[in-house]
């Protein structure tokens, strides 16, 4: 076999010397060393993707560059299997509903009452300092029920003078869900945890605690004379169980105002609405709020001036002691004290 050196035919006559096309003088070509023939756009056997060759001068820059971005790395194959969808929020909506079902709805700017025995139930250690707690949602302004609004400023005396002080240092709930517990020298550092939401702690069922035929009160101040639009103050005639049924007389340093709420599961009820007092001191000072319980009434105190009464028409039969915060605000109680 022949082959022209410059347009690179071959022939296979033995006896033809110079190339038919160019007259150039033809060289003989061992046959063995011939390549095979391949087609151009033949894929490489060691690339995973065929490597198409430029048919066009156009294709050319686009294919080089692909060819060069790719020519030794093996691209990974991969299975795109869809994702499962999980079916778990479809059990917490059930939950939830469940819990909103038992528990009752209520609240500001869609806030739901969801824990009513979640943090409850302490052993006791003695009886005047085991107590339950529980949160709530603020649920706006409710229709009174039968007060005695007059607004007074009386002053008296408690003929009452068997005194059972409560160690709040007992109250102490640090794994508590809804609020914060500490105890700063002889103070209960108490608040909620989130703001629009009361934090409430109730006293054991038990005879020293209870709040009938008793003076009950307490000395707090705002510590850091926060705004807080639900209350701070004492709780009285309450269940165990915190915010069944019971009564809270709150203060409001920052605005100069008092005022009584009623608890039912689920909702928080006004009995006296916010009234303006000369006799709570504002900003951070303290104050000392209580309550009588008389065989018609329930005498209010603040710093010892009489400010208003209210009948036991909601009062839960053998209610206990209780603290109530709201608003995220830091309250410092202490001097919890009940007279009998």
């Amino acid at each position: 076999m022949k082959i022209c050196p410059k347009c690179q035919k071959t022939y296979t006559d033995a006896n033809l010397n110079f190339c038919l096309d160019d007259g150039t003088v033809l060289n003989a070509v061992a046959e063995q060393a011939m390549p095979e023939t391949i087609l151009l756009n033949q894929a490489r056997p060691t690339d995973p993707q065929p490597q198409q060759f430029p048919t066009t001068p156009q294709q050319l820059p686009q294919q080089l560059q692909q060819q060069q971005a790719g020519w030794n790395t093996a691209q990974p194959q991969y299975s795109m299997q869809p994702k499962k969808s999980s079916k778990t929020w479809v059990w917490v909506l059930l939950v939830v509903g469940g819990l909103i079902l038992l528990c009752g709805g209520g609240g500001l700017a869609g806030l739901i009452y969801l824990g009513t025995q979640a943090d409850k139930g302490l052993t006791n250690v003695n009886s005047s300092s085991s107590k339950n707690s529980n949160s709530g949602p603020f649920s706006g302004n409710k229709s009174n029920t039968s007060t005695n609004n007059s607004n007074t400023t009386a002053t008296s005396s408690s003929s009452r003078t068997s005194v059972n002080k409560l160690d709040l240092s007992e109250w102490v709930r640090p794994n508590s869900l809804y609020g914060n517990t500490s105890m700063e020298g002889d103070e209960l550092m108490m608040s909620s945890k989130q703001k629009k939401f009361y934090y409430v702690l109730a006293a054991t069922d038990e005879a020293p605690n209870k709040t009938e035929k008793s003076d009950v009160s307490v000395t707090m101040r705002n510590v850091d004379n926060a705004d807080s639009s639900l209350g701070y103050g004492l709780v009285f005639h309450s269940n165990p169980t915190p915010l069944q049924k019971g009564y809270a007389f709150l203060i409001n340093t920052k605005t100069q105002k008092y005022s009584v709420v009623n608890h039912v599961p689920g909702d928080e009820k006004k009995v006296i609405a916010w009234t303006k007092s000369d006799a709570i001191n504002m900003g951070s000072a303290e104050n000392t709020i209580e309550i009588r319980d008389l065989d018609d009434k329930i005498e209010l105190y603040i710093n010892g001036k009489m400010v208003n009464s209210i009948k036991n028409v909601h009062g839960y039969a053998g209610g206990v002691v209780g603290l109530y915060s709201g608003d995220a605000v830091k309250i410092a109680f202490k001097d919890l004290t009940i007279k009998k």
